[in-house]
């Protein structure tokens, strides 16, 4: 019988240009005190330490461990080019559901930018896809550039935000162009920070927690190997439609709800049209109809679902062994209430996705008791 996953605690560090200056195992030792202090838990308490790193190698990451007093948790570590942090996340929840832990942390630290495919032809697929994405669906380039513009309006409340600054929709739409019709706002770029999340059992939170838990009711994990409904008309294979699609409905027979349920929402924003693709893959709005989603502001606050509150990775940037944990970080903060001026009110159901390096997928469901 699986066990019901609980997020205990949390901390982060901001994010920062792709090249670390900080001291790392400062940075490490900070954001575990962090999570630790928001548990109201210590070390001791500890039982597994899950941990991704695009900066840092098992040894220099352990003796970080040992200064925060985990150096004798046992430590399973994901290595530089492999750090995706929504699958170490899926993995340590699948430990205390399996009943082989009772308490996690999940760990993520990243600096150097991971290893990158040949971006220009990455650059033209996408383009590619967004402009077929328009002549399919009489799109207007105003739409993607409109996503970015919300990013900014929403990072703007996010002291954690490395590209906070506002936008206008003339300033996106001017930008140098990467790939016709989107401009560089329009992408995510490497960063680099630091994510920690304390996950336990419900009867571990009941006996240590300080009342802060927040329940996760469902989760998926598909890989794209695992699709084999693959739709040959699909002009958007660049962007995973198809595993996305699966992930959410997955995770939507899980949980026994509906997207129409969800009150916030964090995806995995690698470019503006990757993030409209998303509205229509995870159910937000019918296939076509992400244009009239977005132009009705149903998007953000004031519409029916605020999506990327944090500013997503268009404003965070792409931080492969973080950005995954930053995006649980910041459901924990709505869930529970205390998410400052970024607060969606009333927010009792959220969603987060997460796509990895390789194209796997993580859909995960929270809800606050």
């Amino acid at each position: 019988m699986q066990r019901c996953v609980n997020v205990i605690g949390v901390g982060m560090s901001p994010f920062g240009p792709a090249s670390l200056s900080v001291n790392p195992t400062a940075l490490v030792g900070e954001t575990i005190r962090q999570a630790l202090a928001d548990a109201g838990l210590s070390a001791r308490d500890i039982g597994t330490v899950f941990a991704a790193s695009g900066l840092m190698d098992g040894g220099t990451l352990q003796r970080a461990l040992e200064q925060t007093g985990l150096g004798r948790a046992p430590l399973q570590h994901l290595p530089k080019g492999e750090e995706g942090s929504g699958v170490l996340f899926y993995q340590a929840c699948q430990a205390i559901e399996l009943g082989l832990a009772e308490c996690v942390l999940v760990l993520g630290v990243q600096g150097a930018p991971a290893p990158l495919p040949d971006l220009g032809a990455v650059f033209e697929r996408l383009g590619a896809a967004a402009r077929a994405y328009m002549t399919r669906y009489q799109a207007r380039r105003e739409t993607f550039a409109m996503v970015a513009v919300k990013a900014r309006q929403h990072a703007a409340l996010n002291p954690l935000a490395v590209f906070s600054q506002p936008l206008t929709l003339d300033e996106v739409l001017e930008a140098s162009v990467i790939a016709e019709p989107l401009t560089h706002p329009q992408f995510a770029w490497p960063t680099s920070g630091s994510a920690a999340v304390l996950l336990c059992s419900a009867d571990f939170a009941r006996r240590h927690g300080n009342g802060q838990a927040v329940q996760v009711i469902a989760q998926a994990c598909v890989s794209p190997v695992q699709v084999t409904a693959f739709d040959p008309a699909s002009v958007f294979p660049c962007a995973g439609y198809e595993v996305n699609v699966a992930a959410a409905r997955e995770l939507y027979e899980q949980a026994g709800r509906g997207p129409q349920e969800v009150g916030v929402c964090e995806l995995h924003d690698s470019s503006t049209l990757s993030e409209l693709l998303l509205y229509e893959a995870l159910g937000f709005c019918p296939e076509g109809s992400a244009e009239k989603l977005v132009e009705d502001g149903d998007n953000t606050y004031g519409g029916n679902l605020v999506v990327n509150p944090s500013g997503g990775l268009l404003s965070l940037g792409q931080a492969p062994a973080v950005s995954g944990l930053a995006q649980c970080i910041e459901l924990v903060h709505h869930l529970r209430g205390n998410a400052g001026r970024r607060q969606v009110a009333d927010a009792r159901i959220a969603l987060q996705h997460q796509s990895g390096p390789d194209g796997t997928v993580v859909t995960t469901l929270y809800q606050r008791e």
